[in-house]
């Protein structure tokens, strides 16, 4: 007897692997995918008439208020480089520290606190935005 086309011949000959044809043995579930699902038709979500609104519409996410945009980066720009000055200044303080020059550090870890309380004020005395 030959085995059927879709199964591989050493899989008979040892008998170790069970042997079984794609697809369920509930032929209900075998159908198309049309016939098992009929609320989904080719045109759904670009064609369908149900959806009345694609998305949030026209200029959503974009700033209005310029000025405000500019204040916005520029408070950005200005924190995200006191952020690099500090990340630089605890790399040398740390250096300064392993190697013994401990006034080096502390000039390091001066520099660290006006740091933080130069952005502690740019967030403090900025406009609210909320």
């Amino acid at each position: 007897m030959a085995p059927p086309a879709d199964q591989p011949d050493d899989a008979l000959a040892t008998g170790a692997v069970e042997w079984s044809a794609p697809g369920s043995a509930q032929p209900r579930l075998n159908r198309p995918v049309a016939e098992r699902y009929p609320q989904i038709r080719p045109t759904s979500g670009y064609g369908d008439s149900r959806v009345r609104h694609s998305g949030p519409g026209p200029g959503a996410g974009t700033d209005h208020d310029p000025e405000r945009s500019a204040m916005l980066s520029g408070r950005l720009i200005v924190v995200l480089s006191i952020v690099v000055g500090q990340l630089w200044a605890l790399g040398v303080g740390v250096d300064a520290w392993m190697q013994g020059r401990t006034s080096v550090a502390w000039w390091c870890a001066g520099f660290e606190a006006l740091s933080f309380g130069i952005a502690l004020a740019a967030w403090r005395f900025g406009p609210s935005d909320h």
